[in-house]
């Protein structure tokens, strides 16, 4: 049953993350940690910034991860073909019709609303992780190097991330 319920999960977000893997995590976080409680906030944060330092697309990763820990390997295969197959079969259906479709004036207008609603859902992420992720001046400083560096330097975020976690052996 918690495999079923693995997968449910994740095939809901698979199903509405538009967007790409960003735009999944408010979902992901929404699913893991305050419908199910599978994660705390605080280890949803490490998955996420542990997911972030490797490659490879983060839906995929935090659904193994979560699926793992809840349930070994089994969970994990559960949750990785509850995030991919529901999108990749949207995708295989999409790509039937969208070429065709691309350009008309709805198919725009669908994007163009939808494109603000996944950076505000994006915003509230932050917005629930912030307080538990920056909890002082030395966390703030190393939050605001890391943006800079990504946003301004581009400096690649694994790298930053990288950077970050060596600032934690060193310091903490």
């Amino acid at each position: 049953m918690l495999l079923l319920r693995i997968f449910i999960a994740f095939a809901k977000v698979g199903l509405f993350g538009y967007g790409g893997g960003p735009s999944m995590i408010p979902l992901m976080q929404e699913e893991v940690v305050d419908a199910h409680h599978w994660l705390s906030t605080e280890e949803f944060v490490d998955a996420l910034a542990m997911g972030n330092a490797l490659p490879g697309p983060i839906a995929t990763k935090m659904s193994l991860y979560v699926g793992y820990k809840l349930a070994g390997m089994p969970g994990a295969l559960a949750g990785l073909t509850g995030i991919v197959v529901p999108s990749a079969a949207l995708m295989l259906v999409l790509a039937l019709f969208f070429f065709q479709f691309k350009d008309h004036p709805k198919v725009q207008a669908t994007l163009i609303a939808v494109r603000p609603a996944v950076v505000a859902l994006l915003a509230l992420v932050v917005y629930d992780i912030f307080p538990k992720s920056v909890k002082g001046w030395d966390t703030a400083l190393i939050a605001g190097v890391t943006f800079i560096a990504v946003a301004f330097l581009k400096i690649h975020p694994a790298l930053a991330i990288l950077a970050a976690a060596i600032v934690g052996v060193i310091f903490y």
